[in-house]
């Protein structure tokens, strides 16, 4: 009895804390067999949604709806016991290139960003932030992020605390040949962040195709990469995906994978992937908005964190070097059997 009085009471101070509701503390908090919480053990639930993205920053009515779709899915994945909520590339308006080219839509060429009704976008992001507060919902999404003219504006994630404030923002480093040459100014640095113990890191757009990025996230400690993408359209093989799950894989964390709604059962749809590099969870195809939910973080009894993550580490430090077999003919004859 007083060993479950005592649980009991670690969840309610962890609800209190936190914002929680009672069942979502007790996911935290619950005792392995032996009676204790393991030690080292740090989850978050972290919920990932797919949403319908235009393409034209002109039209306030889209912007507004897209604003709406997002707080709907915040809203259902705070009932669903999440902590982090994480929304695609350009989750409010990913710009088009050819709605953007100042030449017209027949030749893609500099963007005009006087075209974005950048109050519109500013008041949907408001109140993203207000209902983050409200729902204690770190929320992070796509947007472009306005930078004094005449720069380009960035490809951003914005990082949106539980109180209701950005925190961070992540500008996407390596960027398209269209993005870099008409349309956006690069970020310059990785970005991670923290909740409840459990350390986060961004990617954004085409960054998938680039392993150092998620390489560069394994050597700053992240427990989960958050990759927002408008990749994914229906006929591309499946790359994008397929890269998110081959460096969850490789570098041992959790990642999520967030991407537009879109029809078509060969598009990719949204979702989380384990650090042995499975789907823990995956949004249904159709093109529907969606979202998923699964708990990340850090098991020391996950074999792909507690012990492949760590000997990958000692392996790459150039522990093999000591095992080489020096002045051996057999080991230099590369010729022979």
């Amino acid at each position: 009895m007083t060993a479950n009085r005592n649980l009991k009471r670690r969840v309610r101070a962890r609800a209190a804390k936190t914002g929680e509701s009672y069942t979502t503390a007790l996911r935290h908090v619950r005792p392995n067999p032996s009676g204790d919480v393991m030690p080292g053990t740090k989850r978050v639930r972290l919920a990932v949604a797919q949403t319908a993205v235009g393409q034209d920053p002109r039209d306030q009515d889209a912007l507004r709806a897209a604003g709406r779709e997002v707080r709907r899915l915040m809203r259902e994945a705070a009932r669903a016991g999440a902590r982090v909520a994480q929304f695609t590339e350009g989750a409010t308006c990913f710009p088009g290139k050819r709605v953007m080219s100042a030449a017209g839509p027949q030749v893609v060429g500099p963007a005009d960003w006087d075209r974005f009704a950048w109050d519109v976008l500013r008041g949907e992001l408001t109140a993203i932030a207000d209902l983050a507060r409200e729902l204690r919902l770190w929320t992070v999404l796509g947007s472009t992020h306005r930078l004094t003219p005449p720069h380009r504006p960035h490809n951003s994630m914005y990082v949106i605390s539980d109180r209701g404030t950005v925190v961070t923002r992540y500008d996407e480093r390596m960027l398209s040949n269209t993005k870099i040459s008409f349309m956006y100014a690069p970020g310059v640095a990785p970005v991670t962040f923290a909740v409840d113990g459990v350390r986060f890191g961004c990617a954004l757009g085409m960054e998938c195709h680039f392993p150092e990025i998620f390489a560069e996230y394994e050597s700053l400690d992240v427990d989960c990469v958050l990759f927002s993408t408008t990749g994914g359209a229906p006929g591309d093989d499946g790359a994008f995906a397929l890269e998110t799950q081959a460096h969850a894989a490789v570098n041992g964390f959790w990642a999520g994978f967030a991407v537009p709604a879109r029809p078509g059962a060969d598009a990719a749809t949204a979702g989380i992937v384990t650090p042995a590099g499975t789907w823990a969870a995956r949004c249904p195809s159709g093109g529907a908005a969606a979202f998923v939910v699964a708990d990340v973080g850090h098991d020391p009894q996950d074999p792909a964190t507690a012990f492949a993550r760590p000997w990958r580490r000692t392996a790459r430090s150039g522990l093999y070097e000591r095992y080489a077999v020096g002045a051996d003919a057999r080991s230099e004859d590369r010729a022979g059997f």
